[in-house]
């Protein structure tokens, strides 16, 4: 091809558009490269987006620009809130949505931006001289240049899938591998390892029975993904709820030997927290039953993905065991489930802001740095496309820190810890989570949409204009009194005890049975209208969990002064005075930013880092 490009973007997954999109957005010239055009955000696994911690990151990727939460909200199906009977900072959205209508409503919104070309073909090799990558080289269309190249392979990186003793060359069931790539990879010298996930059937619904069955819908309440919008667009179905038996156990228990799993056929690592049905039968023999979720794939299809029974057994042995469970009798199997392998580049091989250490303009994001999930794969291409612009205009990289996003957690996560399985971003990852609440991204965030222009100006008015509505909420309720005979109204319809005064709002909030909703149904207490209900909460939260916010604040303070101290790349650590040999050799790997990262690097005590700030000062780099 003739035609240069700004960046190129290999892979359409959902790693790839978030990048294609930004990048196009910070108006740049964008290539997207895909094997398949039909398969562009392509939900290769469960037909959801979001969950527990994973919406932190489709907040996050909404305020900076990104596609995510639009599409979740413009497709959804299914809206709900989970963990609400606990604290806010586990609080999150999860919306099932319309497999078809997702991935058709990403591909217009790349297809009618008038920066982004897509081209269906594959990318063989790199472009590479003197250490730099200069454009791809791709098997129809041979050469294309370009200033940056984003790789987003997916899982189709020298991939196999597995269904029993059967081993299939694919990325995707049906969609080739992509091998060529990953060997010229390794001789650019990349460190390569293998890692492995897994899909669970897809069953007709007609052949389901679904009497019995618990039935999980959508809430009363729906809180959309995207703060650009205030409702759902599609019709809402309900998902069911039903157990495995202990003759399914016994069945996969039988046949465990004609797993790829556990026939050692498959050499790469599993993602921990997502195990397959002869995983979980096998680690948990106690248990009699396993939960499976069976999630409709859209509205004008009657497939079911069956959240839960992942697995590499053969296909007549996954029939007998599904066969077994109440409601599944005579499933009829549309798809079967696989394990799928795939060749990934541990994460220590990139900085922080996503381009690799040892070729420069080249940017890995999503699953080859070793991650698992769309949303973790959504966050990274859109912070390294935000990086590869930023490069070409000559300004200084864009990294969140771990106290002001998930996505800085994610990215620290996957550098300093040097993880060799399938990432997962979980609340618990989050030192600072009370912070990083899934619905405060706007304030944590928005500066940084400013400052890189990453949205539209009338869409930072928006979200200027809400953040001042809390603002003056927080000061109407330090100053609103309720009178006593409404407190007592409100007390004694939840059978607590009455009060002899009146409250101020921000004091009767802070009451653990209190909820901001229970004022605002109250007639008397004129709540003022002009405020949305997201702001309502915001306020009420914020009131609620004060003192634990402002604990928390402190110890951001405290985490900062180690983050502040900056450390060379040029350093070599074998040259400090004190340094055991192992946390040498870590160090120059991983060549952290920080004190505090390096503080953080799995192996790296405390004494380390005593010994590191001695010889820092000794060298007058203090």
């Amino acid at each position: 091809m003739k035609k240069d490009f700004d960046i190129i973007v290999v892979g359409a997954g959902h790693a790839g558009v978030e990048s294609a999109w930004i990048s196009a957005q910070m108006k740049k010239k964008v290539l997207l490269i895909t094997q398949t055009v039909d398969q562009i955000a392509q939900m290769s696994c469960n037909p959801a987006i979001g969950g527990l911690a994973k919406s932190h990151l489709v907040k996050e990727i909404d305020i900076l620009g990104g596609l995510m939460g639009v599409a979740a909200d413009k497709t959804g199906i299914q809206f709900k809130t989970l963990n609400l009977s606990k604290g806010p900072a586990v609080w999150a959205l999860r919306v099932q949505s319309d497999k078809k209508r997702y991935s058709a409503f990403v591909r217009s919104k790349l297809e009618k931006h008038k920066n982004i070309d897509i081209l269906q073909d594959e990318v063989v090799d790199l472009v590479i001289k003197d250490n730099e990558c200069h454009g791809v080289k791709t098997e129809i269309n041979g050469i294309v240049h370009c200033k940056k190249v984003i790789i987003c392979s997916g899982t189709f990186l020298k991939a196999v899938i597995h269904i029993g003793k059967k081993q299939i060359p694919s990325g995707r069931l049906g969609e080739k591998s992509s091998d060529a790539l990953s060997k010229h990879m390794q001789k650019y010298g990349f460190e390569v390892g293998r890692l492995k996930t897994g899909t669970p059937p897809r069953i007709a619904g007609y052949s389901i029975n679904f009497k019995g069955m618990d039935i999980h819908g959508s809430d009363d309440h729906i809180i959309p993904f995207s703060f650009r919008h205030k409702k759902t667009f599609l019709k809402q179905i309900p998902c069911f709820l039903t157990n495995t038996t202990q003759e399914t156990h016994s069945i996969i228990e039988k046949n465990l030997d004609k797993t790829a799993l556990f026939s050692g056929q498959i050499k790469g690592t599993g993602p921990r927290y997502c195990p397959s049905i002869e995983d979980k039968v096998f680690r948990f023999k106690e248990k009699i039953s396993h939960r499976l979720f069976l999630e409709p794939e859209g509205l004008d299809t009657n497939e079911y993905y069956i959240n839960g029974f992942s697995s590499s057994l053969p296909v007549n042995i996954q029939k007998k065991a599904l066969h077994t469970v109440p409601g599944m009798e005579n499933a009829h199997f549309v798809r079967p489930a696989y394990a799928i392998e795939y060749d990934y580049f541990p994460a220590y091989q990139i900085k922080l802001d996503l381009e690799t250490r040892s070729i420069k303009n080249l940017y890995f994001a999503g699953q080859i740095n070793g991650t698992s999930g769309y949303e973790e794969a959504a966050a990274q291409g859109l912070m390294a496309a935000i990086n590869a612009v930023l490069k070409i205009d000559g300004k200084e990289s864009f990294i969140l820190q771990r106290n002001e996003a998930y996505i800085g957690v994610l990215i620290d996560d996957l550098i300093t810890k040097d993880i060799r399985e399938p990432y997962r971003m979980f609340t618990s990852l989050a030192e600072y989570r009370l912070e990083l609440r899934h619905d405060n991204a706007d304030s944590r965030l928005l500066r940084f949409a400013k400052k890189y222009k990453l949205l539209k100006k009338s869409e930072i008015k928006y979200l200027e204009g809400r953040l001042d509505n809390i603002s003056e909420l927080l000061e109407f309720c330090s100053k609103k009194k309720i009178h006593m005979n409404n407190i007592n109204e409100i007390l004694e319809s939840i059978g607590e005890k009455v009060s002899n005064e009146g409250l101020k709002i921000e004091k009767f909030l802070k009451r653990p049975k209190i909820s901001i909703d229970m004022i605002i149904d109250n007639a008397e207490i004129n709540f003022p209208v002009k405020y949305s209900y997201y702001e309502l909460k915001q306020a009420e939260t914020l009131i609620k969990y004060e003192g634990y916010i402002v604990r928390q604040k402190e110890m951001i303070a405290k985490f900062q002064k180690n983050e502040n101290i900056k450390l060379s790349q040029d350093l070599d650590y074998s040259e400090f005075k004190g340094l055991k040999n192992e946390a040498v050799e870590k160090l120059n790997r991983i060549k952290p930013v920080s004190v505090g990262q390096a503080s953080r690097i799995a192996g790296i005590s405390p004494a380390d880092i005593s010994v590191v700030l001695v010889n820092l000062k000794s060298k007058k780099m203090l």
